[in-house]
């Protein structure tokens, strides 16, 4: 029953999945479209999960509210990302945990997909500048294939972060 905010939740995998473990989900994304898919897929899987559509540099993250939140693939320029970063950590209740991944600037090497531009890219000291204010127990950069579990699957760069708020 875990209180989970996704961002940039696209269609609903991950919020889907954190649903079927019991959590209390909601998505967030700008895409109606998406979130119409992710509602699809929450029915399909018979689970609940709560939508809603919002610009991720306007939507008011309520304070303390969050046992968890998660962001996978969401690229924004820095610009943007570290007032969202901000709001994340006020958001998150006192233990929370905040879990990134997001395509590192090493990513447009691999040709694998992704933004190419650096401004969208995170690195390890991007995400220390921007997390101030949580505890990181992990902040790695690292190559993997896009799919661990199938070697076949291509080559990716990325930046993981698990943060927790004291």
């Amino acid at each position: 029953g875990a209180k989970i905010l996704s961002l940039g939740e696209g269609e609903g995998r991950n919020a889907v999945y954190l649903a079927g473990l019991g959590f209390d989900v909601t998505a967030v994304d700008a895409s109606a479209v998406g979130l119409a898919k992710a509602l699809r897929l929450a029915h399909e899987r018979g689970v609940s999960l709560t939508t809603i559509t919002a610009d991720l540099n306007d939507y008011p993250i309520a304070p303390a509210a969050w046992d968890g939140i998660i962001n996978f693939f969401c690229h924004m320029p820095a610009p943007e990302r570290a007032p969202l970063h901000q709001r994340v950590i006020a958001g998150l209740k006192p233990g929370g945990a905040y879990i990134l991944e997001v395509f590192s600037p090493q990513q447009p090497q691999f040709g694998s997909g992704g933004p190419a531009a650096r401004d969208l890219l995170m690195d390890e000291e991007d995400a220390r500048r921007e997390l101030t204010g949580l505890d990181l127990r992990i902040v790695r950069e690292l190559i993997r294939h896009r799919d661990d579990d199938d070697p076949s699957t291509p080559l990716v760069a990325v930046t993981q972060v698990l943060g927790i708020r004291s």
